[in-house]
């Protein structure tokens, strides 16, 4: 496996915001989203086994585990690292851009399938049948840069038939949208989802890794 960076943080989106959480990012992504804040995952990053990252999560010490990237389904031993970890009892959320087929990940794992708006210049590119394949204890995440963004998403919602199948997640893009704006947007129309901050930005900064 390609991995970018292993490391302990406050998870900072999903439902499981506020956590500590164990963060194996992959390195690699097919999408050039146009607010990617981890353009470094492209291609950095050193070859380690399966064994040495189950190690490194061992290590860490805490029970929940992100497996992110880049795009960590690319790399098809993100599929059978998250089934070792579930298997020695950790919760693992798998965050994915929304761009490959879902089918076939280990159920006990939590998916967020970060499915990409018009405005991040990638929703072309998406995979709208894995919102068919979402379990109800996954989570479905949507960036919005505007108002364009926020009517798709609606749209999304409502023609898939997503209210109460899955956990719905609307973030405002940092630095792009105000955060009251979306709220506002949200509380008119009384959108079945949550309003979903990036606290790791907010706690740690825009710039800083690792966190």
């Amino acid at each position: 496996m390609k991995i970018c960076e292993i490391f302990v943080s406050i998870q900072g989106e999903s439902t499981y915001a506020g956590l500590p959480c164990t963060f194996v990012r992959l390195t690699g992504c097919n999408l050039r989203c146009s607010y990617c804040d981890t353009i470094y995952a492209y291609t950095e990053g050193s070859d380690m086994t399966e064994d040495e990252v189950a190690e490194a999560v061992r290590r860490a010490g805490v029970r929940l585990v992100e497996v992110t990237g880049g795009e960590p389904l690319l790399q098809e031993s993100s599929r059978s690292l998250a089934a070792r970890l579930l298997d020695k009892g950790y919760g693992v959320l798998i965050e994915t851009n929304g761009s490959i087929d879902i089918s076939g990940i280990d159920d006990r794992a939590v998916i967020i399938l970060d499915v990409k708006t018009p405005g991040s210049g990638m929703s072309g590119k998406m995979d709208l049948q894995n919102l068919g394949r979402l379990k109800r204890s996954d989570e479905v995440k949507f960036v919005i840069t505007g108002r364009r963004d926020y009517e798709w998403v609606k749209d999304i919602i409502r023609t898939h038939d997503l209210a109460g199948r899955c956990n719905i997640l609307v973030s405002p893009a940092f630095g792009i949208l105000k955060a009251e704006d979306l709220a506002v947007w949200m509380t008119e129309d009384r959108l079945q989802a949550r309003f979903n901050l990036q606290l790791h930005k907010y706690i740690f900064g825009p710039e800083k890794r690792g966190v």
